[in-house]
């Protein structure tokens, strides 16, 4: 397993574990997404055997806050701890930072075998503000 920063050459790989995935919001914003990979400052990828297995995307301040936006594990490698693995990476990067993030009700269970606290979050888009 190899942990490296993500490059541009990247996203087509990104791309197709987010359709595996049935991340249909990314998926249909293809180019919205793949900005946000370029504008985002905490961006890795998980490579085994030359193939992209999975990755991470997140911002920080570098201080306070470790925002992790996605976090992805290609289905066949789960239970390996890869995302495990990668989330302390990342936060040892920031060690001074909260890590935070929203968890959906299959990663739930993950987040709380790895001890993270739940906290109230809430969320909107611009559609619904009309």
């Amino acid at each position: 397993m190899n942990i490296r920063p993500y490059e541009e050459k990247d996203f087509p790989f990104i791309h197709q574990l987010n359709e595996a995935e049935g991340w249909s919001n990314l998926v249909k914003h293809k180019e919205i997404t793949e900005k946000a990979w370029r504008d985002s400052n905490v961006t890795f990828v998980v490579e085994e055997a030359g193939e992209i297995v999975g990755y991470v995307r997140g911002i920080t301040d570098g201080h306070v806050t470790l925002y992790v936006c996605e976090l992805l594990i290609r289905k066949s490698h789960r239970g390996k701890g890869i995302g495990t693995t990668l989330l302390k990476e990342i936060h040892h990067l920031y060690p001074t930072t909260r890590m935070e993030l929203l968890a959906s009700t299959t990663s739930k269970s993950f987040y709380e075998k790895e001890k993270f606290r739940p906290f109230y979050a809430f969320r909107k888009t611009i559609e619904e503000w009309e």
